[in-house]
């Protein structure tokens, strides 16, 4: 029986198809929190607030390589659950937390239901702990940043659901975004070539036209989007243990919090951003972790892409997804720290201004017009020149409150998708940054021996920076 709903936009469709076995496309997030919250207000709170989002009152329905949003009736129960860590194992109640969340990494949701829940662990080292799963189909990072932001203690209301009926059409927003900026550099170069093919490809600055127009216009639109997509063509990155073919099992481990002021004091001596400190010790990290397994690391690259928000914070209510990715090769080789946080910046600054996460978000919106298949082989040659999917999200700089507790520590990872077997983020909040890693048990069973080593690697890039000749002439 079809049911009448809201169709799913083209990017949103393709991440709901990206499920395998190896890596399901949920958001996943961590919240510790003290005191204890109680889970009939935690319903409560849930059934108030994240409900008004239409996206968490509807499941999806498919038909064929059409997806639609269903109005459902929850029951808040279903999607907020009680759960309870195994006492007395290796590790505490931190290691019982974490193996918890890597079994749930790979649960996949049900789809008879909203793509959503919340597992709450009442009792956790004299609090509580909140496991939080949603499918990226739902809406991206970004999004649910403004999500977060209404559900905790004199947080924002979610906007009324007028303003949310409001939203900018996914295709149309993609015409303007991408076709007309393209568009426009390729007539700039024509014409200063005086190729009379300028005045055809005007046309497309005009992106109404350019998508729904004559057959003529759209195809050389689309091939527009085609031939800049090819010059994403890029090298493999270096094969090491951390790339190869995933399993169905998953790990995670995180950091005890770095003071974000330290982290700004280096940056700010060396010249450089604090994401530039950050992603050099994370690669660092990982390049101290391959030595110590017996590899070779000279030369050694290792490609992670890095979702980039493309719409305004105002815009965030309307979820679904809307970024795109650029691809940042970490120098793992690097031993010297000051030289390797050189060589980030340098990187880094090349991005700056880069069409690639407009590119990469047409590419997810192409897909999701395809048969799986066929949407597979297009974003299989994105993912197999990718050894990890990096984030790097600024929080709020004071700790938040939540049913009157207070959020003490929040961690999350986006999901990794076909072999991509490596997960890392980065999060800064209340005056702190942490750095989480999820990992494939076939690749890295032991992700905490890349953890354990970010914070030394932080101190070395400290005690470097002391020790160069400042004010020497």
């Amino acid at each position: 029986m079809k049911h009448a709903g809201e169709n799913m936009s083209k990017v949103d469709t393709a991440w709901l198809r990206m499920d395998s076995a190896s890596n399901q496309m949920m958001i996943l997030g961590i919240w510790t929190l003290r005191p204890r919250i109680a889970y009939d207000a935690l319903c409560e709170r849930m059934r108030d607030r994240l409900l008004q989002y239409g996206r968490f009152r509807q499941r999806v329905e498919e038909d064929g390589g059409a997806a639609r949003w269903v109005e459902h009736d929850v029951d808040i129960r279903e999607h907020v659950v009680r759960e309870k860590l195994p006492r007395h194992r290796a590790g505490g109640a931190e290691a019982a937390l974490q193996r918890r969340v890597a079994e749930l990494a790979m649960r996949p949701l049900d789809r008879r239901r909203p793509l959503w829940q919340m597992h709450l662990v009442e009792d956790y080292e004299g609090g509580s702990a909140m496991i939080i799963r949603i499918h990226h189909c739902i809406a991206d990072g970004i999004a649910l940043i403004g999500v977060t932001m209404s559900l905790v203690d004199g947080g924002a209301a979610p906007p009324d659901r007028k303003r949310r009926a409001q939203a900018e059409d996914p295709e149309a927003w993609l015409a303007d975004h991408l076709v007309r900026p393209l568009a426009g550099a390729a007539v700039k170069a024509l014409e200063a070539a005086g190729d009379g093919a300028a005045k055809s490809l005007a046309m497309l600055l005009e992106p109404h036209k350019a998508l729904s127009g004559s057959g003529e216009i759209a195809h050389t639109a689309w091939q527009l989007v085609s031939d800049a997509a090819a010059m994403l063509l890029m090298p493999d990155d270096s094969p090491t243990r951390l790339k190869g073919k995933p399993g169905t099992r998953k790990q995670v481990a995180w950091c005890p919090p770095l003071p974000l002021d330290e982290v700004r004091a280096i940056g700010k001596a060396l010249g450089c951003s604090v994401n530039d400190v950050l992603l050099s010790c994370v690669s660092g990290a990982i390049g101290e972790y391959l030595r110590a397994q017996g590899d070779d690391t000279a030369g050694v690259e290792i490609r992670a892409m890095i979702p980039v928000n493309l719409r305004p914070m105002e815009q965030a209510h309307q979820l679904g997804n809307r970024f795109g990715l650029v691809p940042l090769v970490l120098p793992v080789g690097i031993d010297n720290p000051v030289e390797r946080v050189y060589e980030v910046r340098r990187r880094m600054n090349e991005l700056k201004g880069s069409t690639q996460p407009l590119l990469a978000f047409a590419v997810l919106a192409v897909a999701g017009l395809l048969i799986k298949p066929a949407q597979d082989a297009i974003l299989n040659l994105f993912r197999s020149k990718t050894t990890a999917v990096m984030t790097n999200v600024p929080g709020p700089r004071e700790k938040l409150k939540f049913l009157g507790s207070t959020l003490e520590q929040v961690m999350f990872w986006v999901p990794q998708s076909g072999d991509i077997g490596v997960g890392v983020s980065i999060l800064s909040y209340g005056g702190s940054v942490q750095f989480g890693v999820m990992t494939d048990t076939q690749l890295c069973p032991r992700p905490q021996e890349i953890i354990d080593r970010f914070e030394p690697e932080f101190a070395k890039l400290s005690l470097v920076t002391l020790m160069l000749p400042w004010g020497e002439p």
